[in-house]
């Protein structure tokens, strides 16, 4: 199993906004934050169906991401999310 980690981000009232640095142009979003991971997963399965997955990096690489930080730093925060190919 892969595990993706993915930057979760808030802008005042506005729903979760999620994306992963390790598979452009894979983004979810969630009104709660209790759906993020299931909405995460899907976008993954979705994204990557049929596909051969990138490699995922581990958190301290993707934390040391130039782009990453600047999110980290506006208040965004990390979830790994795991990937089960079919």
């Amino acid at each position: 199993m892969t595990h993706y980690i993915a930057v979760v981000h808030q802008e005042g009232e506005s729903a979760f906004g999620l994306h992963f640095p390790d598979v452009p142009g894979c983004f979810s979003a969630a009104d709660d934050l209790d759906d993020i991971l299931a909405n995460a997963n899907e976008a993954l399965a979705l994204h990557l169906e049929g596909e051969d997955p990138p490699e995922a990096r581990p958190i301290d690489a993707v934390r040391a991401d130039v782009d990453v930080m600047c999110d980290l730093a506006e208040g965004a925060f990390l979830v790994t999310v795991p990937f089960h190919p079919e």
